[in-house]
């Protein structure tokens, strides 16, 4: 009766040595374009990285400060963010803080860019939403550290491998969201504008996006904080800034160490979402 509470040997087929070999296998026959592709990533992070480091510091500290106060219009949020920043410099973590920015950035232009179309592909087309549905629910249901092993094994430890397991870690919310607020616009907009000749380029340009923008926004937001997420689990594999801090700091038990970074990470999280939120809520009024 033991075949009954042990699975049998015979049934297994093994553990993914095969995808092992094939990712290996596809990463040795295309060096050279992984190789242009990795040049680029970090050129595009570097280039981040450069354009906030020559803003002085109390100079970025006033623009999110008046930021706040534009999309917040109350006279405390700016004074509040100014102050949250200034912590983190006072915690030396400000240059730290500029490289996570920088990988958040492009992680969430990569995220856009691919996002923002899909989400419109799948709102246009059942087949395609039929097909791309259980894709995204793997994606978001998908443990991270999973994402991180493939891209290290194409690119090797560094910023690269970081910024393609956030990037497809942060897409999700993108093209969930861009499509509900197509699918969701008032039908009979939609048909007032097909009545008087739109195309379906017009139809989409001129009234299912610009009344959709408030839903595209809220998927932004969820992008950034997905993106923001994976800052310390990309640490693990070489990226740098406040997560690399926190892992260091957890690897010698030094928890006063971990406390400042981890703080500086809620304060950024919590400045881009509200700022983002902000935008949504003018989108929402403005429609």
């Amino acid at each position: 009766m033991e075949f009954l509470y042990k699975f049998p040997e015979s049934l297994q087929i093994g553990s993914g040595e095969a995808i092992d070999l094939a990712v290996k296998a596809f990463s040795r026959n295309n060096r050279e374009t992984l190789g242009l592709i990795k040049s680029a990533i970090i050129a595009s992070i570097n280039s981040i990285n450069s354009l906030l480091e020559a803003i002085p510091w109390p100079v970025m500290i006033l623009v999110v400060a008046y930021l706040g106060w534009r999309v917040s219009k109350k006279l405390y949020v700016g004074p509040m963010y100014a102050a949250m920043l200034f912590f983190v410099g006072m915690c030396g973590l400000w240059n730290n803080m500029l490289e996570t920015i920088s990988m958040v950035i492009v992680a969430v232009f990569l995220s856009v860019i691919m996002g923002f179309p899909m989400g419109i592909i799948v709102a246009m087309s059942k087949r395609t939403s039929t097909i791309v549905r259980p894709v995204l629910d793997l994606m978001q249901t998908m443990p991270a550290f999973v994402y991180l092993v493939p891209a290290v094994i194409l690119f090797s430890p560094g910023k690269t491998p970081a910024l393609i397991a956030t990037t497809i870690y942060a897409v999700v919310p993108m093209v969930r969201m861009t499509n509900l607020g197509i699918v969701h616009v008032d039908k009979e907009m939609v048909e007032a504008a097909s009545s008087f000749g739109s195309t379906k380029i017009q139809l989409l340009a001129k009234v299912q996006i610009p009344q959709a923008m408030p839903s595209i926004m809220a998927g932004i937001n969820q992008t950034i904080m997905m993106a923001m997420s994976m800052v310390v689990t990309c640490a693990l594999i070489g990226a740098n800034g406040l997560g690399m801090e926190i892992l260091l700091a957890t690897n010698r038990t030094e928890m006063g160490k971990a406390l400042m970074p981890g703080i500086a990470i809620v304060i950024i999280a919590i400045i881009l979402d509200r700022l983002t939120q902000g935008m949504v809520k003018k989108e929402a009024v403005s429609e």
